[in-house]
């Protein structure tokens, strides 16, 4: 007599799977979902109606040398680390940029430890994520150099999604430097 096994059963959802297709595509669209909940919040409470476009970059000239500095090597990091994403891998113009995204997010990362103001003066929960950035840079740069190209993809990945992306659309709340350059109420 055989023994009959009933088949085990596979649900068709799983969240691992989920995860493993489209976790960075998640992270992004929670992000920005938390900061268009956020932003309305934050602009229902001061009473704001419409929100106008508008550039203004004029504050960019009063602020700290420090501040700029910070300003500047996020905007150079975003711009490098999305060519960096989209473009071919491995070649001699991946290396460049590499290098120059790690300087880049490396004087984002430390010019942030002088700069306060979500907490008066004191550091703020975004201060863990530049101490976080200080730590993986060199980090990722190993595993790129020991050829483990998984891992050195996943650090670097993800310091761009964390660091670049989700922190920097918080940047752009309202009442803060950036949101006050490009929006009006």
């Amino acid at each position: 007599m055989t023994d009959l096994v009933a088949p085990r059963f596979a649900p068709s959802f799983s969240l691992r799977r989920l995860h493993e297709r489209h976790g960075n595509k998640l992270l992004v669209a929670g992000a920005a979902a938390g900061y268009a909940w956020l932003s309305n919040a934050i602009l229902a409470g001061q009473g704001v109606g419409a929100v106008r476009w508008h550039v203004d970059l004029s504050p960019l000239l009063e602020i700290s040398p420090v501040l700029q500095a910070h300003i500047a090597g996020a905007v150079l990091s975003f711009a490098i680390g999305t060519s960096l994403l989209l473009g071919v891998k491995g070649r001699s113009v991946h290396r460049v940029l590499g290098y120059t995204w790690i300087v880049t997010m490396g004087v984002t990362a430390i010019s942030s430890l002088f700069l306060s103001g979500l907490n008066g003066d004191t550091y703020s929960f975004i201060h863990l994520l530049s101490g976080w950035t200080i730590i993986l840079l060199p980090m990722g740069l190993a595993a790129a150099r020991r050829r483990n190209i998984a891992q050195h993809r996943r650090t670097m990945t993800g310091l761009f999604m964390g660091g670049m992306l989700i922190a920097g659309l918080f940047t752009f709340l309202p009442g803060r430097l950036m949101w006050s350059l490009f929006f009006t109420a």
